[in-house]
């Protein structure tokens, strides 16, 4: 059955779907968390608080005579495997840290879109670095959702040609973000093609998410651990599981999908996720979008849409 599905061109849709619902929610926690204990803690309590879950999810997969892991071999952890990994763990903290600053500058759902710039970013790297040629339709989608992206990158009060608008926090926090984000994609994805075609998809995301939060929890602990203390993040336990095993889920999702297909059209499917903190933002955080927001967030959709017209071909 599970065999089966990896052949599946299309099931990289519902595990990026998946996981951007999920990254959906394990930001609303962490937004919550960035304010009473700081952006670094608040970005360790995703890979720590993550970590069990994960570690269950492998455990799950090699579990009894019947079940994928039982059929998939260990996978061959070689060294550039391990190069992969460890460059997209690095980029990952930098990435969800300055995400997390941004948060703080703009409203919930800006400050989401804001990072999505990574997406031309992936487009770039995946051409340089794994020589993955991005389609025309996926070129066009592209260009169509960070074109909403650099709509919702203006301040409320500013203008089209401010220069201030441009070089705000806001927007660089978000730019760095995106690039964090894209390196960071690369190299899960370079990871799961070093594993070889032998590896299940989800058994190799499995693997990757493991392996990476492993190495966040430990550098990033490390570092937390000394300058501010452990303390504070077990003291928020509730917000910080919920962010911990919502940000593991989403993970898992991810790195399955990124063994599955290309990441230019994973991350690009990915922006639903901006959407999803729209709808967060409305009802849970009672906070508004102008109109320069909502149009970005529409050619967004546009683009989604077009990603997905090759999937009914």
């Amino acid at each position: 059955m599970l065999d089966s599905l990896a052949s599946a061109a299309w099931l990289w849709v519902p595990c990026t779907l998946f996981a951007a619902a999920a990254q959906t929610v394990r930001n609303a926690a962490q937004r919550s968390l960035t304010d009473e204990v700081g952006p670094l803690s608040a970005t360790l309590v995703r890979f720590m608080f993550g970590l069990p879950l994960t570690f269950a999810w492998v455990a799950l997969l090699y579990w009894g005579d019947g079940g994928p892991g039982s059929t998939a071999r260990l996978p061959d952890f070689n060294a550039p495997y391990l190069g992969w990994i460890g460059m997209g763990a690095f980029f990952q903290i930098f990435a969800t840290a300055a995400l997390l600053r941004a948060m703080q500058e703009r409203n919930f759902a800006v400050a989401v879109t804001l990072s999505k710039t990574e997406v031309l970013q992936v487009g770039l790297f995946s051409v340089v670095l794994l020589h993955e040629l991005p389609t025309g339709m996926a070129v066009v989608a592209m260009l169509v959702a960070t074109l909403g992206v650099l709509t919702l990158s203006l301040p409320r009060q500013g203008q089209m040609l401010s220069w201030r608008a441009w070089c705000s926090k806001s927007a660089l926090y978000g730019l760095l973000a995106g690039a964090g984000f894209a390196i960071s994609t690369i190299g899960f994805r370079g990871g799961a093609l070093a594993l070889g075609d032998g590896v299940a998809p989800w058994v190799a995301g499995a693997w990757g998410v493991l392996i990476a939060q492993t190495l966040q929890s430990i550098g990033l602990g490390g570092w937390v651990a000394w300058r501010t203390g452990l303390g504070p993040i077990f003291r928020s336990w509730r917000t910080s599981l919920l962010a911990g095993n919502m940000g593991a889920a989403a993970s898992l999702a991810w790195f399955t999908a990124y063994a599955m297909h290309n990441v230019a059209d994973v991350r690009t499917l990915g922006m639903i996720e901006v959407v999803f903190s729209y709808l967060v933002s409305r009802r849970v955080l009672k906070e508004s979008l102008s109109r320069p927001e909502q149009i970005g967030i529409a050619l967004m959709l546009v683009g989604l849409v077009l990603i997905c017209l090759p999937l009914g071909a």
